[in-house]
């Protein structure tokens, strides 16, 4: 039972990551399977790459749904992303290690999840970014990301959505909806490859564990998806800001604490990811309550 729970809770965490901001589900599945149930991390990963292909795949069909996927302009990020994330899978196999510390993020993803949190925060994005460099710079800018990116995703499992959306934004100046649909559509290959690489690689992983992650990460993703597809741009600004941020401070907690500047358990890092989903619900009412309250009137 304990088992069935922890995989639950890690699918739906997972979920509501990918569908509300593209995340990877390695964000939070990985960390939390090693933690509580002792799995190699390698196999955690691949378990969380193996739930992120079905919740990624939903979650882009409902953002394309609503217009909010931008294929055509993605074709170049999306070869240099699955590109390295097969590098990223034969590296990784190599390096990894029972300690999730050895897959946990670089200090430079940590900054970049840190960043973009507060700054979907404090400035929201509203896809007028970008424009300062050509169409073929920013492309280039985007392929280069995306080889990192890439590598990220097969390497550690992890990464891959927060970088994406920085691209996407940051460089290629989507609006944040889209940005996060296109970001599904890509993680959804990427996660594809990066699974089978990690199967071929290290063998199939338990089965049991395997289906709950994928099943509540499913569900999770396709509820939150939708959500975040009738919900006002602000409000997608603020759940995704706060997402970014919690993960980046759990990350930088697990780098400190690998690193010997600080000492805690791991399980203390769950009490944040509790609070950022009180944050996001307490959102969530508010913009339902909105949503009925226009389709009264009208």
């Amino acid at each position: 039972m304990f088992e069935f729970l922890v995989c639950a809770l890690a699918g739906i965490g997972a979920g509501v990551a990918t569908g509300f901001a593209g995340l990877s589900a390695a964000v939070y599945i990985s960390p939390i399977l090693v933690t509580f149930l002792g799995i190699p991390s390698y196999e955690a990963i691949g378990i969380a790459l193996a739930s992120d292909v079905l919740a990624s795949g939903a979650s882009s069909l409902t953002y394309y749904r609503h217009g909010n996927i931008d294929i055509k302009r993605c074709i170049p990020l999306l070869a240099s992303v699955i590109s390295f994330t097969i590098i990223g899978s034969i590296v990784g196999f190599f390096v990894s290690s029972t300690d999730v510390g050895d897959t946990a993020m670089t200090y430079w993803t940590v900054i970049i999840s840190l960043g973009l949190g507060f700054w979907f925060m404090i400035k929201p994005v509203d896809g007028n970014r970008g424009h300062v460099f050509s169409e073929k710079t920013r492309t280039i800018v985007a392929v280069l990301l995306g080889a990192y990116t890439g590598f990220l995703c097969g390497f550690q499992g992890t990464g891959g959505g927060m970088m994406m959306l920085f691209i996407l934004t940051m460089v290629m100046g989507y609006a944040l909806k889209t940005a996060v649909g296109t970001s599904v559509f890509i993680m959804t290959f990427t996660a594809f490859i990066g699974a089978v690489s990690h199967f071929a690689i290290n063998g199939m992983p338990d089965l049991r564990r395997l289906a709950i992650c994928v099943v509540f990460t499913l569900i999770a993703a396709q509820i939150s998806a939708s959500l975040a597809n009738k919900i006002k741009v602000s409000s997608c600004n603020l759940i995704i800001g706060v997402l970014l941020a919690v993960s980046g401070v759990i990350m930088l907690l697990i780098n400190l604490r690998n690193s010997g500047f600080a000492d805690f358990d791991t399980k203390d890092l769950i009490l944040i990811g509790v609070g950022a989903v009180f944050v996001i619900l307490l959102v969530l009412i508010f913009e339902i309550r909105q949503l009925n309250k226009k389709n009264e009137k009208e």
